[in-house]
């Protein structure tokens, strides 16, 4: 790869690809596995009307939605996945359409169950799992549909609602083809005066540049070629908010974000207990502006100078392969068969490490039950990109031992404690980092980094879920979205989280036009949140040891298999207190008074 040129795929050694021929062998395994899909689907009609007749029918059904629904969850993800590998492909574009319209037909076959399930007599089921004692493993799962029986409409209600299924995403889809294969980026002037591709995977790299000049010019092309496309981008979220008030309103929830939290009982007072206790604790953010503005020497600190290195001699380019090893030596406290599992995944297909050309951006962790996990990667030899492998393969880590130990009905995760476990290596890679450190520079520089996840995983998150929040409110209240109006919101949120320490440019005004979470709603506060649970586990299994660990690994195996609140309970952290906020606030205090010792 050169410098100056994004590869084509076909260019990139195969074992930076992953292997997602353990999925399916071949794209006619594919067509072959989707045909069964199709043949099965109108199997549903017979249970129709019938899940209360009997135990043995009930579990019948059960037995047979896993089953469909796990092929078809293994032929949505292959074809996703597939075209992730480059979004310029008609072919798998083509194959991914036909995937979304098979997961919209089992929406459509199975509408009509969650309210008949609703019906059925608490006393009924009790029954049926004393006559059926293998219905037992689905208790959690029924009681997480009964529960909400005030929110399902009747089965005519769900089957239109399943059939907007086929559009109902549509606002998410044309951001993200805008986003990912559509979109262009100008050229800008790297250190050394060379011409040089921007792309949102180079971005950060050119962010961390000792060259002002270099930060300045790419934060300036990146926000430049949003603001031209700011109405239609505006346009798209307008839509997908009124899409989510809609269903809100549709299903008697008093607000969208009720909605949304409800889906896996999380209490009302988690999203409020994050956003009441950043607004506590903002002037450590600002007293964190300060210090980057002084240590960098600016007169004005603008936004393009925040990723900026903050000690010039620690210029850590790490290689792939290096920040394979740092990451197996920064997890060894997790214990012997934690290791031994990741190291499987670092070298057994399980991981697409490069940049190529049509690639998505960012990186993820997904996969399909019955198979190893998958993660996406664009990976760029610095520090963060290190940050990127341990965080992604903590998503990995979560699925590979739930889905050794769970059935597949409990085989996902909510998004609350999927981001515990990949933040909580984050947090274990930073204290490894930091105790094997003994240089004054190199130590300012993790140190910094560590204020900098906080920044970015614990305080710019709980601004974006703010964002949100006003959006919703705004639409929910009968006021229109406007690109004027998003700007404004997220210009005075800007403001009040960074302080009078920091010059608000004003192209930041665009950032929510390029933030892909804002397509799922009430997502990007589960950061925050699961960030302050992960540097409580972290010390935990660091302190204890093996008792915190056997106990990590246990909240770790068990899946969807109850709600993540009281996951999180058993493992050592309650999140409807504030006293996990203020334990992660005390830790960046610290940080920032041991900065400040070292300056």
């Amino acid at each position: 790869m050169t410098k100056t040129s994004i590869p084509e795929r076909n260019e990139i050694d195969d074992k930076f690809k992953w292997r997602l021929e353990d999925i399916f062998s071949s794209d006619k395994k594919w067509e072959e596995a989707a045909e069964t899909v199709k043949k099965e689907l109108p199997e549903f009609k017979k249970y129709e009307g019938h899940l209360k007749d009997d135990a043995q029918t009930f579990f019948n059904f059960l037995k047979f939605s896993d089953k469909v629904s796990q092929l078809i969850e293994k032929v949505y993800v292959y074809a996703n996945m597939r075209l992730h590998q480059d979004s310029r492909s008609s072919f798998y574009q083509s194959q991914t359409n036909k995937a979304e319209m098979l997961m919209v037909d089992l929406s459509n076959s199975t509408s009509s169950f969650v309210p008949e399930i609703t019906n059925i007599p608490d006393d009924t089921t009790k029954k049926f799992m004393s006559e059926k004692p293998e219905l037992k493993i689905y208790a959690h799962y029924i009681e997480s549909i009964t529960r909400k029986k005030e929110h399902v409409l009747s089965p005519n209600e769900e089957a239109l609602l399943a059939k907007m299924g086929s559009f109902s995403n549509s606002a998410e889809d044309i951001f993200s083809m805008l986003n990912d294969a559509d979109i262009t980026f100008p050229k800008i002037k790297d250190e050394n005066g060379d011409e040089v591709e921007l792309t949102k995977g180079r971005y950060i790299q050119f962010m961390e540049s000792k060259n002002r000049e270099v930060r300045k010019s790419a934060f300036n092309a990146l926000y430049e070629t949003y603001e031209k496309l700011k109405h239609t981008i505006a346009a798209a979220y307008y839509s997908n908010v009124k899409k989510d008030v809609f269903y809100s309103q549709v299903r008697k929830y008093p607000s969208s974000i009720a909605a949304a939290l409800d889906d896996d009982k999380i209490p009302s007072k988690v999203y409020d207990n994050l956003i009441s206790s950043v607004h506590k604790y903002l002037p450590l953010m600002h007293r964190y502006v300060k210090i980057r503005k002084k240590l960098l020497g600016l007169d004005e600190l603008h936004m393009y100078d925040l990723y900026a290195p903050l000690v010039e001699d620690a210029d850590m380019k790490i290689t792939y392969d290096k920040a394979k090893q740092i990451v197996i030596k920064a997890l060894a406290p997790m214990g012997d068969d934690y290791v031994s599992s990741l190291k499987k995944g670092l070298e057994g297909g399980w991981i697409d490490v490069y940049e190529n050309k049509g690639k998505r951006g960012g990186a993820y962790s997904w996969g399909a039950y019955g198979v190893h996990p998958y993660v996406l990667l664009n990976h760029t030899n610095n520090l963060n990109s290190v940050f990127t492998l341990v965080h992604e393969m903590g998503h990995a880590m979560h699925s590979y031992y739930t889905w050794k130990t769970q059935p597949y009905v409990y085989s996902g995760h909510k998004i609350f404690v999927a981001e515990v476990a990949s933040t909580c290596n984050e947090s274990l890679l930073m204290e490894y980092m930091l105790k094997n450190t003994t240089d004054k520079k190199t130590r300012m520089y993790l140190i910094n980094y560590f204020l900098e996840q906080f920044k970015g995983t614990f305080f710019r998150q709980a601004m974006f879920a703010e964002f949100e929040k006003k959006c919703h409110e705004l639409v929910e209240n009968g006021e229109p979205l406007t690109c004027d109006g998003m700007c404004e919101i997220y210009r005075k949120l800007n403001e009040q989280y960074f302080g009078d320490g920091l010059v608000i440019d004003k192209h930041i005004d665009f950032e929510w036009a390029r933030i892909p979470h804002f397509y799922s709603a009430f997502y990007v506060y589960q950061y925050s949140t699961g960030y302050t649970a992960a540097i409580a586990l972290s010390r935990k299994i660091l302190k204890e040891g093996k008792p915190a660990v056997d106990k990590y690994i246990d909240f770790l195996s068990n899946g969807s298999s109850k709600y993540s609140i009281d996951l999180l309970k058993s493992a050592g952290v309650d999140m409807t207190k504030v006293e996990p906020f203020e334990e992660a606030m005390s830790v960046f205090e610290k940080l920032l008074d041991d900065m400040e010792k070292e300056i």
